[in-house]
């Protein structure tokens, strides 16, 4: 019988040392640079004698990577891919501090909603806050420290078979065709990878990919910041659907080098400010007095702009036919609103998922549906947060699941709650930063807490 959603969800955020390395494999291939395919190779490094991680980008280059628009934007680190982080390399969260990021514990946190200060959860889990170039760029200089891990600038142009396994991959550098063979593919391509197509050109089935159209569109915008310690250090302030405002919710983060890094997001028609003038005009009169604080120190450089058209997911773990030697990461497999900041933290869990899969002993000749077990886990439960309250939007149209007219009323209840009673907001953070799996919110104990809360609120 295999382990419930939620045991799963704690044995991958299990407290637990990291083990010694032991080599299932000769060689590993990752495509993608991004944070999911040095995640990936950082896993990898335990168990194949040699690892190349391949992308179009110079992976070894610092700062912003031209093959990630989203990367000027606001990025969060939620506290369970914090946890994921400081596991696969000890000391991680130090070492970011030294580098400009800023602690973020819960006092140095505050979420409104509609407006309304949400209560402050004492023991809640630590954050950092800090850009994605910094955060990366640390993640890369740690993996590619690793003596059996190398990066290549080159092209993935297809996949190489042999009979049922995937056994290298073709790669294009400057012109020059070529192969990297390998064990295992690791897949990190992102939302745009070519797996799918790929897969299909060969004889293999493809997966049905599922979307929802969110028509998300944000912005970013660059400050000075006096203060060496912040206090607050991040504050996300959020519109309900039932608001009227033409903006969903805002966001500022004390980031390296003297900064911070505000963010707002709006959906279709409704796009944040693209000039200067109007980014501060709207952080100053829609959002609590903080952002008009942080509105009034310099703006430094443009506003940047960035338009997320839907989630998706591919379900590689549905395939009845599936090569050995292959696998599938990060944005690659599912990507998510990223109002809710779940990108980096799915990927840190994923390749959690790959740590447990390969220390299992599988064999390598078969297809990973192991992995790709472990991973629909993840994968529903981020997911099902981010598309249930996707759903609440009014201009979006479904597909809504089974029981969702009862499942968004619970939803409303515990979320109107958290701004009130530290019980339920203690189990919805630890919910919302993946470290515990959304069934442990589909309790009766937890939805009377938050009626008995949402009573005493009114």
């Amino acid at each position: 019988m295999s382990p419930s959603p939620a045991r799963v969800f704690a044995e991958l955020n299990a407290a637990r040392p990291p083990g010694a390395a032991s080599r299932v494999m000769g060689r590993a291939v990752v495509l993608g640079g991004s944070v999911a395919g040095l995640l990936a190779a950082r896993v990898l490094s335990d168990h194949a004698e040699s690892v190349v991680v391949i992308d179009r980008d110079d992976v070894q280059a610092a700062g912003e990577r031209p093959g990630v628009p989203q990367g000027t934007q606001l990025h969060a680190l939620l506290p369970g891919g914090l946890f994921q982080l400081e596991h696969l390399f000890p000391g991680f969260r130090d070492q970011a501090l030294a580098e400009g990021a800023v602690e973020a514990p819960p006092a140095a946190r505050r979420n409104y909603l509609d407006g309304r200060l949400k209560v402050v959860v004492p023991d809640d889990a630590d954050s950092l806050a800090g850009s994605r170039p910094l955060l990366e760029g640390l993640i890369r200089r740690q993996v590619l420290r690793l003596p059996n891990v190398r990066a290549v600038t080159a092209r993935a142009t297809g996949l190489v078979f042999d009979g049922g396994a995937t056994v290298g991959v073709h790669v294009d550098a400057d012109g020059v065709p070529g192969v990297e063979s390998g064990d295992l593919v690791v897949d990190a391509m992102g939302r745009s990878s070519r797996l799918s197509e790929w897969l299909e050109h060969a004889g293999w089935d493809r997966p049905v990919t599922r979307r929802m159209t969110v028509h998300l569109n944000y912005a970013t915008a660059l400050f000075r910041r006096r203060e060496s310690k912040p206090d607050p250090a991040i504050v996300l302030a959020l519109h309900s659907p039932r608001m009227s405002s033409d903006v969903a919710g805002a966001a500022f983060f004390a980031v390296e080098d003297g900064r911070w890094m505000a963010m707002m997001a709006g959906y279709g028609d409704n796009r944040p400010g693209r000039t200067a003038g109007d980014f501060v005009r709207r952080l100053r009169e829609q959002f609590p007095p903080e952002f008009g604080e942080v509105a009034g120190n310099e703006m430094l450089g443009d506003v940047r702009t960035y338009r997320h058209a839907d989630s998706r997911r591919r379900d590689y773990h549905a395939l009845r036919r599936f090569p050995a030697g292959l696998v599938s990461v990060g944005d690659a497999v599912a990507s998510f609103n990223p109002v809710y900041g779940q990108g980096m933290t799915a990927a840190a869990l994923h390749a959690a998922c790959l740590s447990a899969y390969l220390r299992s002993g599988p064999d390598l000749r078969a297809p990973a549906r192991g992995f790709f077990g472990l991973q629909k886990v993840v994968v529903d439960a981020a997911w099902s947060m981010s598309t249930s309250a996707d759903l609440a939007l009014p201009h979006v149209a479904g597909p809504y699941p089974r029981g969702y007219r009862l499942s968004g009323w619970v939803s409303r209840q515990i979320v109107t709650a958290t701004i009130t009673d530290v019980a339920v907001a203690r189990r919805f953070n630890a919910v919302v930063s993946m470290r515990e799996h959304p069934r442990s919110l589909a309790t009766p104990g937890v939805l009377l807490g938050a009626l008995r809360a949402n009573r005493r609120a009114r």
